[in-house]
C-alpha cells in the first residue's frame, strides 16, 4: 500500500477517514455564564463581542467558510481574525505572517499552543478554522461545521445591517441534507480521492465525486444558487472546493475527469458567486497552491509548486445575474 500522508487517518483499506473535531464548545445567548465567565455546564460560552477570535488559513476551505460567513454577516468588529502560514511543518499552523512571527492578540507562534493550553493531553492534528477565547487563550471550537452555522443563529444579535439569512428556518431540513451530501462526496471527497493509498478507495471516491458534480450541474442548471434565488450556507461550503479545484485538486488529488472550467453550469455559478462582495477578495490562490503543493510530502515529495493555471477567467462574466 502507498505511504499514506496522515497515518492515523486512514483505513486498512486505503480510505482517508477524517479526524473528529476534537472542541466543540459554542458561543450562545442562552450560556449561563456571566460576561467574562468560561462555559456553562453544557459547554455554552457566552456571547460576547470583541472576546473571541477566528484563527483561519486563506489555503485551507474549512477555515475559508468561516472566513466567508463571517464577513458576509457583517461580524467583523465582533469577532476578530488571525491568520496563519499556509507552510505548515510537523509542529503545525504557525503565525509567520505577523511581526516576530506571534499571533498578536494571543501571543502564541503556533495555534498548537491554544489547543494544547486547552487539553494538555491533545496528540491529533491541529486544524483551523479555530474560535479561540482571548481571556484564557483556551479553544471554544474546532467544529468548522457548527461554527459557521451558530454564526448565522447564535451570533445574530451581533450582525451587521443587512445581513443575509444563510440559514433560514423553513429550508433548513432541505439545507442539511444537501449540504451532507456535497460534504460526503465534493468538500470531503476530494480528499478522499487525493489521500487514499489504494486503487479501489481513490476509484470509489473520484466515482462519487464527479457523479454528485454532475448533480449540482444539473440542479444549478435552472437556479441561481442551490436553494433558489438567494445564497446560503450551502453555497459558501460548496463555493469553498469548487475555487479550490483546478489549482489544487485536479492535480494534486487526482480529480481529472474533468476542471472546473470545463463544466460549464458549475463553472459559471463559481464564477458568479467569487464575483459577489464576500467571496473573491478573500481567495489566496499563492496561498492555496503553497501550501497543497508545500506540505503534502507524501503526495508531492518535490514540493514544487505549479506555476499554472491561469485564474485570470474568475473575473470574466458568468451570466448568471
Amino acid at each position: 500500500m502507498a505511504r499514506a500522508q496522515f497515518s492515523a487517518e486512514t483505513s486498512g483499506g486505503g480510505e482517508f477517514v477524517r479526524q473528529p473535531n476534537r472542541f466543540t464548545g459554542r458561543v450562545t445567548p442562552d450560556s449561563d455564564s456571566p460576561p467574562g465567565g468560561g462555559p456553562d455546564a453544557q459547554g455554552r460560552w457566552p456571547l460576547e463581542p470583541g472576546r473571541y477570535r477566528l484563527i483561519w488559513c486563506r489555503a485551507c476551505p474549512w477555515a475559508h467558510r468561516a472566513r466567508i460567513v463571517r464577513g458576509l454577516l457583517g461580524l467583523q468588529d465582533a469577532i476578530s481574525l488571525g491568520t496563519v502560514d499556509p507552510i505548515r511543518d510537523e509542529r503545525g499552523w504557525r503565525f509567520a505572517l505577523d511581526p516576530d512571527g506571534f499571533d498578536p492578540v494571543l501571543g502564541i507562534g503556533f495555534l498548537s499552543e491554544a489547543y494544547l493550553a486547552t487539553d494538555p493531553d491533545y496528540t491529533g492534528r491541529v486544524t483551523v478554522p479555530a474560535l479561540v477565547d482571548t481571556r484564557t487563550g483556551r479553544v471554544v471550537t474546532n467544529d468548522y461545521p457548527q461554527l459557521t452555522l451558530d454564526l448565522s443563529t447564535e451570533w445574530r444579535g451581533l450582525h451587521g445591517p443587512g445581513a443575509p439569512d444563510l440559514y433560514p428556518v423553513k429550508l433548513r431540513p432541505e439545507i442539511d441534507a444537501l449540504m451532507a451530501e456535497i460534504h460526503r462526496d465534493v468538500n470531503n471527497g476530494v480528499y478522499r480521492c487525493g489521500f487514499a493509498t489504494s486503487q479501489a478507495a481513490y476509484d470509489e471516491a473520484f466515482t462519487a465525486l464527479f457523479a454528485r458534480l454532475d448533480a449540482l450541474s444539473e440542479r444549478l442548471a435552472g437556479r441561481r444558487y442551490l436553494m433558489g434565488d438567494a445564497i446560503t450556507e450551502a453555497d459558501v461550503r460548496l463555493f469553498t472546493t469548487l475555487v479550490r479545484f483546478d489549482v489544487a485538486y485536479h492535480g494534486h488529488f487526482k480529480c481529472n475527469r474533468q476542471k472546473l472550467t470545463e463544466l460549464p453550469v458549475l463553472w459559471a455559478y463559481a464564477r458568479d458567486l467569487f464575483q459577489t462582495p464576500g467571496f473573491g477578495e478573500t481567495v489566496d490562490f499563492d496561498h492555496i497552491k503553497r501550501h497543497y503543493y508545500g506540505t503534502h510530502a507524501a503526495i508531492n515529495p518535490t514540493g514544487i509548486v505549479p506555476l499554472g493555471p491561469d485564474t485570470s477567467g474568475w473575473t470574466t462574466p458568468h451570466g448568471r445575474g
